[in-house]
């Protein structure tokens, strides 16, 4: 997939069919409206476009109320590539994007950007200062300027009626990362640089990556999970935990942890990714080192076996 960054290089594309959205966490939703998008394409013979920002908009506008974002810039664009999309194009959401009216922005993006024959959004699509445009606007410029307009309705699941980003994060939040695996279509994740810590995993005989404060993503609640720690094209079995040790009780903040399983590694100063695929259990607080050893031996085996590994 090629990706396209401001500033741009105008035209984007000769012909295309293009969807437009956030893709908070590219979801099963987003999925089914990207993939509509790549058949449509395929079957006009021109290329299939998505257009995204680069940062949720409200973070920009209202960044009080602004909900974390579910994976990293590069992250999206990776899951949208699987897609089968063609080209990603990525607007910064800025002081001018924020004020460009609607009818400014079909013409600079859909139309003298990408050629649009079609453009894919779902119902409750909004775009342009102050939210004004809608899909019922973008059909109205369409036929003026000579593009169709596809709505695409809700897409639900057996564990929603409607898959959203939304719903995603408070599966997540509540620790249910299974769930929320179902609904994304991958794992949820947590993305950042590793961080040294006070190397007491190390110590009791388990190191761990510990994840910066600020990575990207949403922190499932505390718990010890079973999942993955992504190092660029490699990705290890790990078990996770997320909490501020209480046996400990020298942590100030909560933290996520990942002990890749049979690895031992400095990666100390890199980007990972720690994937949640299971729950194992909650945060307990242990009376003694041998006590808290004893039950890291239990969910190693367990995360090996969440994991389908041999012991």
């Amino acid at each position: 997939m090629r990706v396209e960054r401001e500033p741009f290089a105008m035209p984007l594309s000769r012909a295309s069919v293009v969807t437009i959205g956030k893709f908070d966490g590219v979801h099963l939703g987003h999925r089914a409206v990207l993939r509509r998008t790549v058949d449509r394409a395929r079957a006009r013979g021109v290329e299939a476009a998505a257009v995204t920002f680069d940062r949720n908009p409200l973070v920009f506008l209202r960044p009080e109320i602004a909900p974390p974002a579910l994976t990293s810039l590069e992250r999206r664009l990776e899951l949208i590539g699987e897609t089968g999309i063609d080209v990603a194009v990525v607007l910064d959401f800025d002081g001018r994007r924020a004020l460009q009216p609607a009818e400014d922005f079909v013409r600079e993006v859909l139309i003298d950007g990408l050629a649009a024959r079609l453009v894919l959004v779902g119902s409750d699509f909004r775009f342009g200062a102050g939210g004004l445009g809608d899909p019922e606007l973008l059909e109205r410029l369409g036929h003026d300027l000579g593009f169709e307009t596809e709505i695409i309705d809700d897409v639900g699941a057996p564990l929603a009626a409607r898959v959203s980003s939304s719903e995603i994060r408070r599966r997540i939040a509540d620790g249910r990362v299974a769930e929320a695996a179902l609904l994304l279509g991958s794992l949820p994740s947590v993305e950042g640089e590793v961080v040294r810590g006070n190397a007491r995993g190390r110590d009791l005989g388990y190191p761990t990556a510990n994840l910066a404060h600020d990575a990207i993503g949403v922190v499932p609640a505390d718990g010890v999970y079973a999942g993955y720690l992504v190092l660029g094209a490699d990705r290890y079995p790990a078990a996770i935990s997320v909490s501020d040790n209480p046996t400990f009780g020298d942590v100030a903040r909560r933290r996520v942890e990942a002990h890749a399983l049979d690895q031992d590694f400095d990666i100390y100063g890199r980007t990972a990714r720690v994937e949640f695929a299971e729950r194992i259990r909650g945060i307990e607080r242990f009376g003694g080192v041998d006590a808290l050893i004893d039950r890291m031996q239990v969910d190693e085996r367990e995360a090996r076996r969440l994991l389908g590994l041999s012991a």
